[in-house]
């Protein structure tokens, strides 16, 4: 198909968290590239990243600015909470649910001065059901996290569940797809449906991320099938794009090199990802396991306790920083240790690396259970591993052939995909057959 998008104008918005907001970057500069007027509504602290792609920002102004970084501070009763489905049932309501009015007022003002032909959100922007009828702008959303439709065929979706083995577990998930409407997640799921009822917005009750994906014309799935559980009623607006990249700016990517890294034949990357600042959860037990040894680990802490850890940690092998470019260090690295973010977990199957994971809470689980059930590594199923089961786990993936060659076989069927471009063609798409109907034709 030929890309017409020369001068459409093209409005971003997302949830402001690096996991939400990074992974749309790389699609929002190849739109400019095809001569489009892309802009960008999200949180203030996005501002620098978006002046160095270029990009106009319009802020949060009427809109709670709940982002990643303060998301402790503005909701502190948060961190009192432990159950993983309650956590998240809170955050269905107050970072996502309650803030689509208020991010709806603010887009309401955009529209008068830029008026807009598509917006594209992630998968959590709670805003984009009222864009497309309120506005009547066509809008597309990007899956940040591994496919969160709802499916008879699997259990819901937030619990890690991993896809039934027998009639047994077949009707248990049965019963807890019943249970989230009318118990785990029902004052979400009846606050946001009232919130679209107060709109006059036509939908089916359901959890907003469910919704969300059945409200988009089109849902374009970062990721590929081979990283997902089989379904039988996938939604027909869902397509597969592949692993969606961030943008590397040119002025942002640091040049990084450590001498160390020539001189170990095993290399290990580490990272809790930007939301979770505790350290001693993933982090401290992976310094404390393999201190010492011939593995060489390199422990990003996006700037939480790095001077603490260095002095905690001064072995020879190991080396902690606020930040590396995961495309400079990744072709060193032989295996990859994460808390379960979607972006970095993507990039670490590009450069075939075989992945430990330890992650339960924002939808981790997910992640960390595909993660194991693909056997592209090892989910030890905890938020907190103790040093020994690091060790050992650590210890299989580097000498069990197995991990390597699978994650191989889904970097393949990933690197099938030309990603923004894929996704340029759906947005053509979805543009074209508008101007159409605006025609008559």
């Amino acid at each position: 198909m030929e890309l017409q998008l020369k001068g459409k104008k093209i409005l971003f918005g997302t949830v402001p968290a690096d996991g939400h907001f990074n992974p749309l970057t790389g699609l929002a500069v190849f739109l400019k590239q095809q001569g489009c007027d892309v802009r960008w509504y999200t949180s203030p602290i996005f501002k620098e990243k978006l002046d160095r792609l270029n990009i106009q920002h319009y802020p949060f102004v009427k809109a709670l600015d709940v982002t990643g970084n303060n998301l402790q501070e503005v909701f502190p009763e948060r961190n009192d909470i432990k159950d993983a489905a309650a956590k998240l049932e809170f955050d269905l309501i107050n970072v996502f649910g309650d803030r689509a009015t208020e991010y709806f007022e603010d887009i309401k003002d955009i529209y008068q001065t830029f008026e807009f032909d598509l917006m594209i959100g992630d998968s959590f922007f709670s805003v984009l059901p009222f864009v497309k009828h309120k506005l009547n702008v066509p809008v597309i959303a990007i899956g940040i996290v591994p496919l969160a439709e709802d499916s008879v065929d699997l259990a819901p979706y937030g619990m890690g569940f991993l896809p039934p083995g027998n009639d047994a577990e077949r009707n248990e998930y049965a019963n807890l797809r019943a249970l989230v409407k009318t118990a785990i997640f029902k004052n979400s799921i009846d606050r946001f449906s009232a919130t679209l009822d107060e709109y006059h917005i036509p939908h089916e009750k359901s959890i907003i991320f469910d919704l969300l994906i059945r409200q988009a014309d089109f849902y374009l799935q970062i990721g590929s099938p081979g990283f997902e559980y089989g379904r039988s009623d996938v939604g027909g607006n869902v397509r597969y794009v592949g692993a969606l990249l961030p943008a590397v700016s040119k002025s942002s990517d640091k040049v990084w090199f450590d001498e160390r890294v020539k001189h170990y034949t095993k290399i290990v990357l580490v990272t809790q990802g930007t939301v979770e600042r505790d350290t001693s959860k993933l982090i401290v037990p992976v310094l404390e396991a393999l201190k010492d040894t011939d593995v060489l680990v390199i422990a990003t802490t996006a700037g939480h306790d790095t001077a603490e850890l260095r002095q905690m940690f001064p072995h020879q092998n190991l080396i902690v920083e606020d930040y590396i470019p995961y495309n400079t260090i990744m072709p060193f690295v032989d295996l990859y240790i994460t808390n379960g973010g979607y972006s970095g977990t993507l990039l670490s199957i590009k450069h075939r690396l075989p992945i430990l994971a330890a992650g339960l809470y924002e939808g981790k689980n997910e992640i960390c259970s595909r993660i194991g059930y693909f056997n592209i590594g090892i989910n030890l199923n905890t938020e907190t591993p103790e040093p020994q089961q690091i060790t050992e786990a650590v210890e299989e993936l580097l000498t069990d052939p197995m991990y390597k060659r699978n994650v191989e076989n889904l970097a393949n069927e990933l690197g099938s995909y030309d990603s923004n471009t894929l996704c340029a063609a759906y947005i053509n798409e979805l543009i074209g057959e508008r101007a159409d109907i605006r025609a008559g034709i």
